[in-house]
């Protein structure tokens, strides 16, 4: 909507959907993105990341509550 190019347009769409997965997960968006920074500089460039997407992150933050 207010990007200049196709590529800013893609990066924009990818960080409203990461956004909106934690809306509909019940994650509070600024927590999981700051735990998602904090996290990433100290994995490998090829680890696997999918226990940082919005929904694994809701599941391990119940679990934890649980604990």
């Amino acid at each position: 909507m207010f990007s200049d190019t196709v590529a800013g347009a893609k990066a924009s769409a990818v960080v409203y959907s990461l956004m909106l997965t934690c809306r509909a997960c019940g994650v509070e968006p600024h927590a999981w993105l700051l735990h998602v920074l904090t996290e990433l500089p100290q994995r490998a460039a090829d680890a696997d990341i999918s226990d940082l997407l919005p929904f694994n992150y809701a599941k391990r933050q119940s679990e934890a509550s649980v604990s």
